[in-house]
């Protein structure tokens, strides 16, 4: 399967009881999709950030936030579609859930069975969700300027800062290749010797921090215990 395809059936689950994500993953799984599955927004949030999905099922009460509150954080950039799940049943929560920008929602208690058919009623109303995705087989959406040292991200510059630049630019040279750190200090540094290998997380971490501003789907991988590349599926 091919990376447009991967994400296109990719679902992103965030329900902080155990018993109801593991119930949900194993329903959707033998319907086809793939899970990433988590229990609170902060998880959420780097999932959003390091993968493309197709769609995502926010459960309203979290740990640490709300899934509306994540829902309006996500669609200050993305039209992801999102179905809320919640124990709450009264009409004002799902007026706003609505409101806010969800497709649907779902109270508890459910059966997985009813869920699934709400997804594939929603994933059919809202179409194929595309709009960070790159054309099959290509890096993500960048421009590389190099007689102005300018990267454009989705059309919009980033204003990067010079070590940023360079390392982005590595990344972009070779998309799917992983860099080590090493690596990407010899690319990116003039002294790479006099430098420590956590400098590059650090660049990295702000690197990242504006893709978000453009796009919620971070390009940018991380391969624990090797180092970076850039994702040709984001």
């Amino acid at each position: 399967m091919n990376p447009d395809a991967a994400s296109s059936r990719r679902i992103l689950v965030v329900e902080d009881e155990p018993s109801i994500r593991d119930n949900l993953v194993w329903s959707l799984q033998t319907e086809g999709f793939t899970l990433s599955a988590c229990g609170t927004c902060g998880e959420a949030r780097r999932e959003l950030a390091n993968t493309t999905f197709c769609l995502a099922i926010l459960d309203v009460g979290l740990p640490d936030g709300s899934g509306f509150d994540l829902c309006r954080e996500l669609r200050r950039t993305s039209s992801l579609p999102v179905i809320f799940l919640t124990a709450r049943t009264d009409e004002i929560d799902r007026v706003v859930g609505l409101e806010i920008g969800g497709d649907d929602y779902v109270a508890k208690p459910f059966s997985p069975r009813e869920l699934t058919a709400r997804v594939r009623a929603v994933l059919r109303r809202v179409g194929p969700h595309t709009p960070e995705s790159p054309a099959p087989g290509s890096a993500p959406v960048f421009a590389l300027d190099e007689t102005r040292c300018e990267i454009r991200f989705h059309q919009q510059p980033l204003p990067l800062s010079r070590y940023e630049y360079r390392l982005l630019k590595t990344l972009l040279a070779q998309p799917g290749r992983v860099f080590s750190r090493a690596q990407l200090m010899d690319h990116a540094w003039e002294e790479p010797d006099a430098s420590l290998e956590r400098t590059v997380d650090s660049h990295i971490k702000s690197l990242r921090a504006k893709l978000r501003l453009i796009a919620p789907a971070d390009p940018i991988r991380t391969h624990r215990g090797l180092g970076y590349s850039l994702g040709l599926d984001s």
